[in-house]
């Protein structure tokens, strides 16, 4: 992505792809975003302007945040956490050991430690000193999110088979609570009560102990990225749906729904005065907001997004489609987004759409996309019928409803 600096200017809006990751310099003045496009960007939110553009992943940047040091780190799909400075082009040290996405980092409380979520099925805590790493095993599944607790002594992780666990870093073996559905992320507020969001949609608060004390129903869509404010007072969930609930963590009540134009939102993020929160969208722009009032920060952020799929009201195959817009363009006129677009899709062999970056594993399979393929696609989920990919698991079990997705992208895709 050639990317002009000056052009990012009052809107933040510089990446090429969807803002997976954000994260707030323990000032407030700077702002680090990474994106799909593999790319991170460190701005200055004084000027709204884009001060470094980080290059090294070859794959969507995740995960990011600032360290005590003021250095940055970045991790994504590629498996690998690179640490910066300010104004170096190339990271000065690179950590290596997961076999899969990292798709969460956490800084301790100390500076003195990094630790990583992977969907390897692992957690790793990295010393920023000397490098060495610590590898915590047990998730069955992938695991989503990472927190460390206040006082720097234990380590929280949620993941994909429904755990929570707290690690105790002094030695022990981790507390593991089973909560009712699949956990993406988790944060630790400053008094350590312990906040983590599900597919379900739902906020679950538990004791830094680890006994769930209440459930709030944040959204109707799964939750993606959480944020405490500094203050503790108030939690902002963001979904795939495009809301973000703003819950008061005091009454437990959802004070508000703030909307972005282009869902989903990835990433989530509050600043120092607790009322203002920034949020990564699939539109690749950063958005500022009154976390009090609901209402967009700045006119150049108001700026409304047509849907996708509005020319096709009525048609089933474009409803059931609807799933997959988050990630896939039908036009490859659109912004880049999570994945490939399926502009010219039937016809095509699996990973050869010039300017994307496949796994390996795609590479390696013969298989071109047809009615028949895309069918049986989400007949078994990508999982089993492309093993390697980066495409979240999702089946279709109706015939019928397969049946119109593929008629639609037929009609859709067709150059």
């Amino acid at each position: 992505m050639a990317m002009h600096l000056a052009s990012a200017r009052a809107q933040l809006a510089g990446h090429g792809g969807p803002v997976r990751a954000i994260a707030i310099s323990s000032d407030s003045d700077s702002l680090l975003s990474g994106s799909f496009d593999t790319a991170a960007i460190r701005w200055s939110l004084k000027t709204e302007a884009a001060e470094q553009v980080l290059r090294f992943h070859s794959d969507a940047v995740n995960a990011v945040a600032f360290l005590k040091d003021g250095r940055m780190a970045t991790a994504g799909a590629d498996a690998k956490v690179a640490v910066w400075t300010f104004g170096r082009q190339q990271p000065v040290r690179v950590f290596e050991g997961h076999t899969a996405p990292i798709v969460s980092l956490a800084v301790s409380p100390d500076g003195a430690k990094l630790a990583s979520a992977s969907w390897d099925h692992t957690v790793r805590i990295w010393s920023l000193g000397d490098g060495a790493q610590q590898v915590l095993e047990g998730h069955s599944q992938n695991v989503n999110g990472v927190a460390f607790t206040p006082d720097g002594r234990s380590l929280v992780s949620v993941g994909y088979d429904r755990e929570l666990r707290i690690w105790s870093l002094v030695g022990g073996t981790p507390s593991v609570i089973m909560l009712a559905s699949p956990l993406n992320a988790v944060a630790v507020a400053p008094d350590g009560e312990i906040v983590t969001g599900g597919a379900d949609g739902k906020l679950r608060f538990l004791t830094s102990a680890g006994q769930q004390s209440t459930e709030v129903q944040a959204g109707r869509t799964p939750i993606v990225a959480l944020a405490i404010s500094s203050d503790g007072t108030s939690v902002a969930a963001a979904g795939m749906g495009g809301g973000v609930a703003v819950i008061d963590r005091k009454s437990r009540s959802v004070e508000r729904t703030l909307v972005d134009p282009d869902p989903p939102v990835w990433s989530v993020a509050f600043l120092a005065d607790n009322a203002t929160l920034l949020t990564g969208g699939a539109d690749g722009k950063i958005r500022r907001w009154n976390a009090r009032t609901g209402d967009p920060i700045g006119s150049s952020l108001q700026a409304t997004s047509r849907d996708p799929l509005a020319a096709y009201a009525g048609d089933h195959g474009a409803e059931v489609f609807r799933a997959c817009v988050a990630c896939h363009t039908l036009s490859e006129n659109d912004a880049q987004r999570a994945g490939p677009t399926l502009a010219g899709l039937y016809g095509r062999r699996i990973a050869s759409l010039p300017g994307y970056r496949f796994s390996d594993a795609l590479k390696r399979m013969d298989i071109v996309w047809t009615p028949e393929t895309v069918s049986k696609l989400f007949e078994l989920g990508p999982n089993t019928y492309t093993p390697g990919t980066k495409m979240p698991e999702q089946r279709i079990g109706s015939a019928e409803d397969r049946k119109a997705l593929t008629d639609f992208l037929a009609r859709a895709t067709s150059k």
